[in-house]
């Protein structure tokens, strides 16, 4: 390749680098480091890759998984509360203990995984498999098992590339990805019953849900939620289950205030999921400053998890102000 048209021919595929790197490790900071160690490794090498063996494609998902399984061996997994822990069952008044010791999983932004400018084949290879609950899952497979299940399953390699890409046979490869299929059924036997798509009625749904927390409806909130729905707040370890449990907690916790909205949201799409930015009031000056992303999944007309990152720091990422007036 020459060097000067390196950044003209390698950019283009930076999206779903970013997301093939996000499934391995369930990070978007950890996930953008790796791509540009990816660039940088792929820029050194540039003077001996050969069209003629592979693709540039190719060349580069293969430098990108075997950075990643490097980094996978110095860092334990990205994880959720519900996979650490069981449900909490009691409501405690102490305010809510935060573990930010522990390495979360994180949500990434619908916008960087590619534009309708992009060719639809790369957005479609970025936007895949990118569902919260489905890299959750992939957090529970050895790193091996995860590259083979993301490079066959999510996509859609042969095995016999799946094999030269990890220096291995298809039988192999075959047999890891039969492995990783039962661990994550076991882990999230639920991915199945998930839609990709909202349709009208299902994001109706998410704007009554969004204007019920931002005017404390308790009601309107019960309304929108299943009956066994989970939430998750991490870096708070506990998680609630059960329709009761997290109005309970709402109430309790939410410094929900009858008469007086203490919350604003601006919607942002995670993981290729509704999603909101929840600003909370400071009554110090009337401001509501960035308080937790919520990225909400959807079941049967009506929410089934609402996964709470308690970070104002990823509010940049989203694009969205610090503060709102």
């Amino acid at each position: 390749m020459v060097i000067a048209d390196f950044d003209a021919r390698t950019t283009r595929h930076r999206a779903e680098l970013l997301a093939h790197c996000y499934r391995m490790l369930g990070s978007i900071h950890d996930a953008e480091d790796l791509v540009q160690e990816t660039m940088l490794r792929a820029w050194r090498a540039a003077d001996s890759f050969d069209e003629r063996r592979a693709s540039l494609r190719t060349w580069l998902y293969r430098i990108a998984t075997n950075a990643c399984l490097t980094a996978l061996e110095q860092r334990g997994r990205r994880a959720l509360p519900s996979g650490l822990v069981g449900p909490s069952d009691t409501l405690h008044t102490a305010p809510v203990q935060k573990h930010h010791e522990i390495p979360w999983l994180e949500p990434i932004p619908d916008g960087l995984l590619g534009s309708d400018a992009d060719d639809p084949a790369i957005v479609v290879a970025a936007r895949s498999g990118i569902r919260l609950a489905f890299v959750a899952a992939l957090q529970h497979l050895p790193a091996r098992q995860r590259a083979v299940l993301i490079l066959r399953d999510v996509l859609a390699w042969s095995a016999a590339e799946v094999a030269e890409l990890l220096d291995t046979s298809p039988a192999a490869v075959n047999s890891a990805l039969q492995r990783a299929r039962a661990q994550l059924d076991k882990a999230a036997p639920m991915l199945d019953r998930m839609t990709e798509t909202l349709s009208p009625g299902e994001r109706a749904l998410i704007d009554r849900y969004v204007a019920a927390f931002e005017s404390a409806d308790m009601r309107g909130l019960s309304e929108a939620l299943r009956e066994d729905a989970v939430l998750e707040m991490p870096p708070a370890l506990m998680w609630f289950e059960g329709r009761r449990m997290i109005l309970a907690f709402f109430d309790a916790k939410a410094a929900f205030c009858p008469g007086r909205s203490r919350w604003r949201a601006l919607p942002v799409a995670a993981n290729t999921q509704p999603a909101a930015g929840f600003y909370r009031l400071d009554d110090a000056d009337g401001v509501y400053r960035a308080h937790s992303i919520q990225v909400l999944t959807v079941q049967n007309d009506a929410i089934a998890r609402i996964t709470v990152f308690v970070d104002p720091g990823l509010f940049g990422r989203f694009g969205l102000p610090p503060t709102v007036a």
